[in-house]
């Protein structure tokens, strides 16, 4: 089994602007793959950002405030619809550098949003979509609840990609129906990745006995109100609760910590926080061969005589018409 190498890009996108989040992503990938990484992986919601507003704003949740509304609608506006504009460019540019990419989006699904990791295959066609399972907290105000049928992964040259998001990690059946794919590289996206992200982060390494790439931003208060201000429907009134956020004597929203961690939950890459940059890691499939020998959590070191998971993958719609001559009657 040959070596490989992974990339994890940890930059602000062009806070609220799909486009020009795309437009600032395409130079990093194409660095990332001229250094020579095969899967490279991007944060949780990078597109267009995370609604950072509820964390760190007053008056987010109020039902007549205007602000949250406007945003609710500039997300909805900038979301990445299944083979959309925003879509199609992005298989585009998984082609063009020849690398699976692994993306954070808001996703617009019929009339919902949802907290979506979107696999992309390096041919162009090929994709998965997971959405998360189950928003945390305020993320409830504006995230729909994803269901069984996103639960997989992508299958690549080099070994089954998979990946969660956030908290998900903290769900103990989603990780063992993740573990039962085998997977070689998983991306555990977070907003940013801290000192708990990181405790989960390896834990799930050590568990799935998998890479893990734990993605994380680096974001400001200055890059949520520069990539606001770049966009032309947005009131004067939201930009100034964007700029209300209270970042204490820092400037800082997020902090990155992004790292990758190997099968024996150790670190390859160490955790970096407080900057911009890529990470760039060589993975050696062979160290994931080894440690099964010890533990493997979906083969030899479980016991279906006594435990057994069950999940649903039947997509779930709100409506379902059905007639005498359809196979659900």
């Amino acid at each position: 089994m040959e070596k490989f190498k992974v990339a994890i890009v940890q930059e602000a996108p062009v806070f609220l602007n799909t486009p020009e989040s795309i437009k600032k992503a395409e130079p990093l990938i194409e660095q990332a793959a001229e250094k020579g990484a095969r899967i490279i992986a991007f944060p949780e919601i990078w597109f267009p950002g995370y609604p950072v507003w509820f964390d760190f704003a007053s008056k987010a949740a109020l039902w007549e405030f205007a602000p949250p509304k406007e945003l609710y609608r500039l997300l909805v506006e900038n979301a990445i619809t299944i083979n959309g504009i925003y879509f199609k460019q992005l298989q585009d540019i998984a082609k063009k550098y020849s690398c699976f990419l692994v993306m954070g989006a808001h996703e617009k699904y019929g009339q919902t949003l949802y907290n979506s990791m979107i696999f992309f295959d390096k041919n162009g066609k090929d994709f998965w979509v997971h959405r998360k399972l189950m928003p945390t907290y305020t993320e409830k105000l504006i995230w729909g609840l994803g269901d069984g049928s996103g639960i997989g992964v992508l299958n690549t040259e080099f070994g089954v990609l998979g990946g969660l998001i956030c908290w998900e990690h903290w769900m103990p059946l989603a990780r063992a129906a993740m573990h039962s794919f085998g997977e070689l590289i998983h991306v555990a996206q977070w907003p940013a990745a801290d000192d708990l992200h990181q405790l989960a982060s390896r834990h799930y390494a050590f568990e799935g006995q998998c890479f893990v790439l734990a993605a994380g931003t680096y974001l400001k208060k200055t890059d949520v109100i520069e990539g606001a201000s770049s966009l032309k429907n947005i009131s004067q009134e939201t930009l100034d609760f964007l700029d209300s956020m209270d970042t204490g004597s820092s400037d800082v929203l997020h902090n990155g910590g992004s790292a990758v961690i190997g099968p024996d939950s150790n670190y390859l890459n160490e955790p970096l926080f407080d900057k911009s940059d890529t990470i760039i890691c060589e993975i050696d499939p062979e160290k994931v061969i080894e440690i099964r020998m010890a533990i493997e959590t979906n083969g030899h070191y479980s016991r279906p005589d006594i435990f057994k998971l069950e999940v649903d993958a039947t997509p779930r719609k709100g409506v379902r018409f059905v007639n005498e001559n359809s196979k659900d009657n």
